[in-house]
């Protein structure tokens, strides 16, 4: 099959969607299928590039940069609010390149490229496109929805109060729920995501809802010890034992809360306090403030804060560590929490969005109250202290993490386009 994918976010950005959407291109593509990509363009130029390796085609369509935002990609941004509101802020989250007229050039590449099916994977400027052009050109279209309401109004202080952030969400909900119900078929990575977007109603719900993993590369992420060199690399002691965060460093992943509680869990009676390092993977907007949180804590010598970390030498950090704790409240499933657990990491994570589907209380990890340091302090320690359990939790996440292989997913997703085609096919008179 030709099979284009549509992402206003994508690689060499690195949050969940455009990890996804590299992943499923490299995934597809290796199956035998052609692939092309369309995203916004990094030098603001429209190009098309073709990997070697894979042959994946990308067309980069003509873009302009956020205002007040940095030239590199994903580098932090000095200034973190124009007017009182942190624009840029939730431009970091979201992309910060926007296709000026993306239907156009939109129209030119899949006119050439001819797609059997077109899979969306944002609700912005592409996706407008998108949407115009297989309404005019009849082509089957595949969505999935990956974002949560809450990831976007808790960023922005003007939609704090409750009844605005609660219309707010609402408004964000069906906005996005438009572009999936528009669809053949439409997936998003879990049910809980499912149950907070698309309406319990379906009455004019076009498309067939599943939930589908995002699914990792499990030849790439497994247990094994992790390379002695990586570690020196990054200043990281051999000896101790590491707990991780990885992940962007924004206020919506609470990061904070993981530092409160690694001070608790160093106090607390029996745990091997000297042994022990928080390590700190990812950039964002939250990375000076936790630095200075750090120093005030008095923990600033056992925590490392690494910036961004790629693979392949990502993997060894996680191989690297002793568990993996999150204070995450709005994750839709958390790729990260995936790749965690492929490797034999414990989980220590809150009891919100998604997460309780990958961290499983009492089979892979612990699973705290929202907000609740102590508790995360203590299920640190539980773990720490506990070897066998410690050794069942490893099991138990490299169980739960062979139902996200990315083949699976990849295998569920060529049925889908077929099923979309043939839906699209059936429409037609």
């Amino acid at each position: 099959m030709r099979i284009a994918i549509a992402s206003d976010i994508y690689y060499p950005m690195t949050n969940g969607v455009a990890v996804f959407a590299r992943n499923l291109a490299r995934g597809l593509a290796r199956a035998g299928h052609e692939v092309m990509v369309i995203s916004p363009s990094f030098n603001g130029k429209f190009h098309i590039d073709t990997d070697e390796e894979t042959g994946i085609k990308t067309a980069y369509l003509t873009s302009l940069r956020f205002p007040f935002y940095p030239d590199q990609i994903n580098e932090v941004p000095e200034k973190k609010d124009f007017l009182g509101i942190p624009m840029p802020c939730l431009t970091y989250r979201y992309g910060i390149w926007w296709s000026v007229n993306p239907y156009s050039e939109i129209k030119k590449v899949l006119s050439e490229f001819k797609p059997d099916v077109i899979h969306l994977q944002t609700a912005e400027t592409i996706a407008l496109a998108v949407m115009r052009y297989v309404k005019k050109y009849n082509v089957p279209l595949v969505s999935t929805g990956h974002a949560y309401p809450d990831n976007i109004t808790d960023q922005l202080a003007i939609l704090k109060p409750k009844l605005i952030k609660k219309a707010s969400n609402a408004m964000i909900r069906a906005y996005m729920a438009s572009f999936l119900k528009h669809s053949e078929y439409a997936t998003m990575p879990t049910e809980m995501a499912i149950g907070d977007l698309i309406p319990k109603n379906r009455k004019h719900f076009k498309a067939t809802v599943e939930a589908l993993s995002n699914g990792i590369d499990l030849s790439e992420f497994y247990p094994k010890r992790p390379n002695i060199e990586v570690l020196k690399k990054y200043n990281l002691d051999n000896k101790s034992q590491k707990i991780l965060y990885i992940g962007r460093v924004d206020p919506e992943k609470s990061i904070d809360l993981v530092l409160k509680a690694f001070k608790e869990l160093l106090g607390l009676s029996g745990v091997p306090a000297k042994k022990l390092e928080l390590v700190i993977v990812g950039d964002g907007i939250d990375l000076a403030n936790l630095k200075v949180l750090a120093n005030e804590l008095g923990i600033e010598k056992q925590t490392k804060f690494l910036g961004r970390v790629m693979p392949p030498e990502l993997i060894e950090i996680y191989r690297a560590g002793k568990m993996f704790v999150t204070a995450s409240e709005t994750e839709t499933q958390g790729i990260v929490l995936i790749e965690a657990a492929a490797v034999g990491l414990p989980l220590v994570a809150v009891d919100a969005g998604a997460v309780s589907e990958l961290c499983q209380d009492g089979k892979n990890g612990e699973l705290c109250q929202p907000r609740d340091v102590n508790g995360i302090a203590r299920a640190m320690a539980k773990i720490l202290l506990d070897t066998e359990l410690a050794k069942n939790y490893k099991l138990g996440s490299i169980e739960i993490a062979k139902r996200h292989d990315l083949k699976r997913t990849i295998a569920r997703f060529e049925e889908i386009y077929e099923q979309a085609i043939i839906l699209k096919n059936s429409e037609e008179p």
